[in-house]
């Protein structure tokens, strides 16, 4: 495998993000305009009503985050004009159409003569997801993207990201294979995804004819979408909508499409660039460590001896940009997979991020909005659903249950504190319900095609300074006791 340089590739090119204002597309983007501000063009696409919509998500949510202080920094009053030179916002929405709602015909032309590079990151990551968002974002708008690229004369690579978790609840060694169409992960037959989607039309016109409120409507696709995965093996709507995403961009691409699927495993802040810990959103086990810091966590679900693949984000973005550059203008009858992920090449434990919280926490304590300090003490493991359900049994459903009782012999004067109780046991059933499949994944991650890129940029004397993505780089203790949650408490439960 042979490329050159990243920073030089760069140079006078047309990028399409889209989802524009995500994580990793805010990083993907900060990280070509440091690098190469003399990119041609970068169009981000947003969902946004109009220009002016989209004007002011561009100021409030991406240039005004802190993530952009480094490239202020760098080119001062400059930037204005690199900026009003380089961006070009599209109002637009990837699940609408092949022209992925973009209303303007005159910027799709411009668009399509113009791009040399489409990275799609536009998704929904809610593991619950109503099917039909999910069915839009994931899967179709995967289809849209690729259908839009094809009229694109000079577009050279076309990055779809995805997650590594379409494996669903493997285990083993998962190699990094792609999907084709009816691929099933429990060997179900009669996946169609024409047919998913007229399952969801005929649900949603049931649900209209019957006049159900947008409560019920939400409620019944959320249930259809974790129905639909189950059946065909999959633990939530999200990974199964992306599964179905991947299918349809390998079906689609054609023969002269260079298309690279990068799968990523659980994505965490910046290791290094712009800065260290700079993070956006609760992520999955994010929940978990604000949760503990905030005394609000009494046990630990989860298997402490199994692998958790935690990935910095700046790592995924520069795999991506490598990947960019090696694939450019050069078709495959499949997609390029990369898994990026540490479960490989530097594996952790799940337990280890217990003992990283309690480290950080108990130094430096959370302080509540009262000013009490919050003082952490380990908490219990619970290794199995098993011990899980039989804690909640003893410390909160008993209480329920008497409270019932209570609430009905004092003429419901417990109303409120009754049905307070039983919505946030409710809720944390549904959330380990969601989680379960993570916190006991037995799962390790093949990367052999993303350590083939890592060692062919050594080779190739590409700027892997710049551009590094090795995890075997991370002492994660380090990491997530100096960086990680020092991160979440500064960019996100401020």
């Amino acid at each position: 495998m042979e490329f050159g340089s990243v920073v030089q590739f760069l140079e006078d090119r047309a990028v399409l993000i889209t989802g524009a204002t995500g994580f990793l597309a805010k990083i993907f983007l900060e990280k070509v305009l440091r690098e190469q501000p003399n990119v041609k063009r970068m169009y981000l696409l947003l969902r946004a009503a109009d220009a002016k919509a989209a004007s002011q998500r561009f100021h409030s949510e991406i240039v005004g985050k802190e993530l952009f202080r480094v490239v202020k920094e760098k080119f001062g009053e400059n930037l204005s004009t690199i900026l009003s030179d380089k961006i070009v916002l599209v109002p637009g929405d990837i699940s609408v159409d092949e022209g992925l709602g973009v209303s303007s015909l005159e910027l799709k032309q411009q668009m399509w003569n113009e791009v040399d590079i489409i990275v799609n990151l536009a998704a929904s990551t809610n593991f619950d997801e109503r099917y039909d968002i999910a069915m839009g974002l994931n899967t179709m708008g995967a289809k849209h993207v690729v259908s839009f690229g094809h009229n694109c004369p000079n577009l050279k690579a076309l990055v779809h990201v995805s997650t590594a978790y379409v494996a669903g609840e493997r285990s083993g060694l998962i190699l990094e294979s792609p999907y084709r169409m009816g691929d099933t992960l429990n060997g179900a037959t009669g996946l169609d995804i024409q047919e998913e989607r007229k399952l969801i039309a005929l649900k949603m016109n049931e649900l209209q004819a019957e006049g159900a409120s947008q409560d019920a409507i939400k409620r019944a696709m959320v249930d259809l979408g974790l129905k639909r995965a189950k059946t065909y093996g999959w633990p939530n709507t999200y990974v199964f909508t992306k599964a179905m995403g991947e299918m349809l961009v390998g079906e689609f691409k054609g023969s002269n499409m260079s298309v690279v699927i990068v799968r990523p495993t659980i994505v965490t802040s910046t290791f290094k660039q712009p800065f260290p810990g700079w993070v956006e959103g609760i992520r999955t086990i994010d929940s978990l460590a604000v949760g503990y810091g905030k005394g609000r966590l009494t046990c630990f679900l989860g298997d402490v001896a199994g692998i958790l693949d935690v990935i910095p984000a700046d790592m995924v973005v520069n795999s991506m940009l490598m990947a960019i550059v090696a694939h450019s203008n050069q078709p495959r009858s499949e997609p390029v997979i990369y898994q990026v992920g540490s479960s490989i090449r530097n594996p952790m434990k799940l337990g280890d991020l217990k003992e990283y919280g309690f480290g950080y926490f108990s130094q430096k304590p959370w302080v509540d909005k009262e000013g009490n300090v919050v003082r952490v003490r380990k908490v219990r493991v619970l290794g199995s659903m098993d011990s899980f359900r039989r804690y909640m049994a003893f410390r909160y459903l008993l209480v329920l249950k008497g409270l019932e009782l209570a609430n009905t012999a004092f003429c419901h004067f417990f109303d409120g504190v009754y049905s307070d109780l039983n919505r946030r046991i409710k809720f944390v059933m549904r959330l380990v319900e969601l989680y379960q499949p993570y916190l006991f994944f037995n799962g390790v991650f093949d990367d052999i095609n993303t350590e083939k890129l890592r060692m062919a940029a050594k080779d190739n004397g590409v700027e892997t300074d710049k551009f590094y993505f090795d995890p075997a780089e991370v002492d994660w203790e380090d990491y997530f006791v100096n960086i990680h949650i020092p991160g979440l408490v500064k960019y996100v439960v401020k």
